[in-house]
């Protein structure tokens, strides 16, 4: 019989990116703080821009949890760290360099879990490494903040210490130090929205749920299938419902079909039920499998091709980023429920 339990790697990487969202809150809170207490205004103005960022990459965090669709909880050791990082930040122990100075080590620790976290997807799963591909921005774009970060250390450092000016050319050598790190990436450190378009998240999910087909057919290991239609399950579950709920009634006005895409989606639901408690090496089990990748595939082809114009057609990018903002708190809250029910 099929089952949706999670992997515990899969939980693992979970449990790393609940960590990455509280801890992407401590750094905006950090930032929002040094602002208010900093008298420098260049100093001043690189920390509203590093601001601006960390707001939006909060947005990116949260979106690759939604579409990565298992959900976990930060350790109990992460949020006593960030309490206590919490109270000397708001104390007055230590000095601006001196909490700058923590500041950078907890963008370091940022830079390196979002990087463990894109290392440890390539092991478990092409379907995981997919879901979490967004979080590549941020761990780029927070090595650019460190950089950052080394040269505002550098001047309150040398300030705190002599009371004078350090030698010029500091900021050149930081904006070299951003600027080979944003040639790497493209524009990373000049993306302008914290949330993407509705037609990049069905995008996502379209991708994810091929690549969970294709590892199904290529496990040999009954476990192995039933982790992959597990999370296939799951994934597609809150996908249609969270389609019905806010992709289709939006494009109803547009789309003459709308009532047609509904019944794919509900006839999709139907054959998941139908596939659920089949064991996983059954011949029974892989050609229903086959028939569902048939009839997903067949959706996805008629909401690209007819409904994706329709969404560029009649619709604001601000529109589209709204929509996207719906569909994802849906969608988090059906995972919410299924995660309980389980």
């Amino acid at each position: 019989m099929v089952t949706t339990l999670d992997d515990t790697k899969r939980l693992s990487i979970a449990t790393k990116l609940a960590d990455m969202k509280a801890l992407q809150n401590l750094l905006i809170n950090n930032e929002q703080q040094f602002i208010q207490d900093c008298t420098d205004d260049e100093i001043r103005d690189r920390l509203q821009d590093m601001l601006e960022d960390d707001h939006k990459n909060l947005g990116v965090i949260d979106t690759v949890i939604v579409q990565y669709g298992v959900k976990g909880e930060s350790k109990e050791t992460t949020q006593k760290m960030i309490a206590q990082v919490e109270q000397l930040m708001s104390s007055s122990e230590l000095t601006l360099f001196e909490k700058v100075f923590e500041h950078e080590l907890l963008k370091h620790k940022q830079t390196m879990t979002g990087l463990l976290i894109h290392k440890a997807a390539q092991v478990v799963g092409a379907d995981v490494e997919a879901a979490i591909t967004p979080l590549n921005k941020v761990n780029f774009e927070n090595r650019a903040h460190q950089e950052q970060l080394k040269g505002i250390l550098e001047i309150l450092g040398v300030r705190e210490l002599t009371g004078f000016e350090p030698k010029q050319g500091l900021w050149g050598r930081v904006q070299d130090a951003v600027a080979a790190l944003s040639g790497v990436v493209g524009s990373v450190v000049t993306r302008t929205d914290d949330e993407m378009s509705i037609r990049e998240l069905l995008l996502m999910d379209h991708t994810k749920a091929d690549i969970l087909f294709t590892e199904i057919f290529s496990a040999k290991d009954p476990h192995k299938i039933q982790e992959y239609f597990g999370q296939l399950y799951k994934d597609i579950k809150v996908h249609g419902t969270a389609e019905e709920q806010v992709l289709y009634p939006a494009v109803r006005p547009y789309y003459e079909h709308t009532q047609e895409i509904y019944d794919q989606t509900d006839e999709v639901m139907e054959m998941l039920d139908e596939i659920k408690p089949l064991s996983p090496d059954s011949s029974e089990f892989k050609a229903k499998v086959e028939q569902l990748r048939t009839a997903v595939r067949n959706h996805i082809n008629q909401e690209e091709q007819d409904i994706f114009p329709k969404l560029r057609d009649n619709f604001s990018h601000e529109q589209l980023k709204q929509m996207a903002t719906e569909f994802k708190t849906v969608k988090s809250k059906l995972q919410e429920q299924i995660a309980a029910s389980t």
